[in-house]
């Protein structure tokens, strides 16, 4: 007489009916989730503050009234010129022209707020959602880790690394993702620890699915809302943090045009040419406000009812 669990159909068959209705359902909720970030005013201001910078960055070249190089170039028969039109945003202490270089350091800031909270994101959520569902040592080893990052101020360590590693932009980059994703491996550990014990997930395993597959199929997938809530909240925070290490000189370093450095180079000429300081600090706070405004309307329409709170 064969033995029933030797069939191994029988085992499996569970699991497609299974995946199909949670990927059905998650397909209407991030419907619903778009009907309601549309039904908010201050979240689709933000959206479109986001995708204009998102533009301005991508068609920079042929948006900005000189090329890279000409803006970066010395000219010091038009140093500290008003905003005029033939400088929309006036000249630097060097004869550059501002507006080609704010829109230039659009490009260079948003993309290393991308690189950093995407690296951060995958690096955190890996971390936590694997010592919370594998437990035991694992997740006091990674926990105890992470708790020993989150316990030093956020710019603090990232100037500490920063100064270790070097003066550049890679340098930056990796400072960065050591301050931010711890944040995401605390936040991803309490969420997948307060859904593994669901009966979805009690039903793939008696299906048959492994452990493995069980936790990146269908665990991670159900708690990746307050995670992508979290990202739109510190694209904006990265921003303002890598402008920070820029006018301190552990940033980006010039004659890159980056935003921080830009603000830390006008400092002395603020009475004089408060033109210079302006148009870059009115861009770090617009990309703040822009992408907080983002994050804020994905919590609400991702019915998320405890915010979450930024590095």
């Amino acid at each position: 007489m064969p033995d029933p669990t030797e069939d191994s159909p029988v085992a499996t068959e569970p699991e497609a009916p299974l995946e199909a209705d949670l990927e059905g359902r998650r397909s209407g909720s991030w419907r619903l989730t778009w009907r309601r970030y549309r039904a908010n005013r201050a979240a689709l201001v933000g959206l479109l503050i986001v995708l204009t910078l998102i533009t301005g960055a991508i068609l920079a070249p042929w948006i900005t009234p000189y090329p890279l190089d000409a803006g970066s170039a010395t000219n010091f028969a038009v140093t500290l010129q008003p905003p005029s039109q033939a400088h929309l945003f006036g000249t630097d202490d060097v004869g550059r022209d501002i507006f080609t270089r704010v829109v230039f350091g659009a490009r260079l800031s948003l993309t290393i707020a991308a690189i950093v909270t995407l690296c951060s994101a995958l690096i955190g959520v890996a971390v936590g959602s694997l010592s919370a569902f594998y437990g035991r040592w694992l997740q006091w080893i990674a926990m105890g880790i992470t708790d020993s990052f989150l316990a030093l101020p956020a710019l603090v360590l990232a100037i500490a690394v920063a100064a270790i590693l070097g003066h550049s932009t890679s340098n930056l980059v990796i400072a960065l993702i050591v301050v931010w994703w711890p944040g995401y491996a605390r936040l991803a550990e309490g969420l997948v620890q307060s859904e593994k014990g669901r009966d979805y997930v009690e039903a793939a395993h008696a299906a048959g699915v492994r452990g493995t597959r069980v936790l990146w199929r269908h665990v991670v997938p159900n708690v990746l809302a307050p995670i992508i809530v979290r990202m739109g909240q510190d694209i904006g925070y990265v921003i303002l943090t890598a402008a920070g290490l820029g006018f301190v000189g552990l940033g980006v370093q010039p004659p890159d045009p980056e935003w921080g450095v830009m603000v830390s180079d006008s400092h002395q000429y603020t009475l004089q040419a408060w033109w210079y300081s302006l148009y870059p600090g009115v861009a770090i706070a617009v990309a703040v406000l822009g992408f907080s405004l983002v994050g804020n309307g994905l919590q609400q329409a991702l019915n998320i009812r405890q915010a979450v709170d930024p590095k």
